[in-house]
């Protein structure tokens, strides 16, 4: 197969573009540029996709023996994740950059083009698999390691992009394994640390970088009762489960730690409450897409495993598709329907704006947008939801 290595510069895609070339593919890496401005991505082991991250790739690219370019992909960087990042976090939500650029950038944009130009697949170094069901469709599944399981990241990909994409690491045991056969194929990026953080926020403040980007308006920090117990400098800067960095004025009446519950935009005001208030009983969301063939009768219930951050633990639930109310103004114009998931055990600290990802087993069935949630706390009969926004 002719295939495209997406070279992010790390030792997981270079290794993955090694191990294609061994299978007997016909290879070409590309690495993305996702900033046009040094010093607006993150370097060193806290970022990815940089100049540094580059050289990088151009060098581990020589090693193995392929042809190596640059692609500009900035201007689909900049509309499709931070402007999205931005319009999330004033809507009250609190999203996922990472999910966006898998759906939007390597997995959309660079998909694209890669079949645009002839390409047959397109290999990255993430940690899932991939199998055919016996009609020949694709399933994503976990990584034989669960411990580097990336398959909550690439829950949005949809069944046809699925058919182009290629994952050499997916059953590799251990991460250590990878370095170990990236410096016995003298691969410079062997011991180069992974990368995290949000990469498009230098110094890693995002409560500064955002105050930059909307600017800060004074609001009311409110208990669950309506009572006013803190002020904020913009409401933008806090996500539910959030302990620090409250200042509230007036301490609750059995002097334990209250939490952010829910972000109000429009009213420009924050709920904060007790821990147990976090406790959420069910999830629900209209953008949503399947990874591969749909679940049968998926209307009615079926159980599952539910997901809600990249290294939190599946958590058994039922799931299903619900027609959404009308009237309820939180959904974006076009939805009809919502994925509903009701799990076993409360979840925690879960805010709109977050990707839930469904599995039944190893497999991702797909994964939602999470727009509003029902508390789970008997103290507690409120329903958080984003702000409505059009398409």
């Amino acid at each position: 197969m002719k295939i495209l290595a997406a070279m992010s510069g790390g030792v997981d895609s270079a290794v993955a573009a090694a191990r294609a070339v061994e299978a007997g593919h016909d290879v070409v890496g590309v690495h993305l540029a996702l900033s046009r401005m040094p010093g607006t991505l993150r370097t060193g082991s806290r970022g990815c996709c940089t100049i540094e991250d580059s050289m990088d790739a151009q060098r581990a690219a020589n090693i193995i023996g392929i042809p190596y370019y640059v692609w500009d992909f900035s201007d689909r960087f900049k509309e499709d994740v931070v402007d999205d990042f931005i319009a999330e976090y004033t809507a009250g939500r609190t999203p996922n950059p990472c999910m966006r650029c898998n759906e939007k950038i390597k997995f959309a944009a660079l998909l694209d083009k890669a079949i645009a130009l002839g390409f047959d697949a397109v290999a990255t170094g993430h940690y899932a698999t991939l199998v055919n069901d016996a009609a020949g469709n694709p399933e994503l599944h976990r990584a034989s390691a669960w411990a580097k399981d990336q398959s909550y990241v690439l829950g949005v990909l949809t069944s046809e992009q699925l058919r182009y994409c290629y994952f050499p690491l997916g059953e590799t045991p251990s991460k250590a394994l990878v370095r170990a056969e990236a410096e016995e194929r003298g691969l410079g990026v062997a011991n180069k640390p992974d990368s995290h953080d949000i990469c498009f926020i230098p110094d890693g403040d995002t409560r500064g970088w955002l105050a930059d980007k909307v600017g800060e308006k004074t609001g009311e920090i409110i208990d669950t009762d309506g009572a006013v117990v803190g002020e904020h400098q913009g409401a933008h800067s806090y996500t539910v489960g959030q302990r620090r960095g409250l200042s509230l004025g007036r301490p609750a009446p059995d002097g334990r730690p209250r939490f952010v519950l829910e972000v109000r935009p429009v009213s420009n005001t924050v709920v904060v409450g007790p821990v147990e208030a976090l406790a959420i009983g069910e999830i629900a969301g209209g953008r949503y897409s399947w990874a591969g063939e749909p679940q049968a009768d998926a209307n009615e219930w079926f159980d599952c495993e539910v997901q809600i951050r990249a290294h939190a633990d599946p958590v058994a639930a039922r799931a299903r598709l619900a027609p959404i109310d009308p009237n309820a103004e939180v959904y974006r114009v076009g939805a009809t329907t919502e994925f509903v998931v009701v799990p076993n055990e409360p979840l925690t600290g879960v805010a709109p704006g977050q990707t839930a990802v469904i599995y039944v087993g190893t497999r991702v069935m797909g994964q939602f947008t999470i727009d509003r949630t029902v508390s789970a706390y008997a103290g507690d009969s409120h329903t958080a939801e984003a702000e409505a926004v059009s398409a």
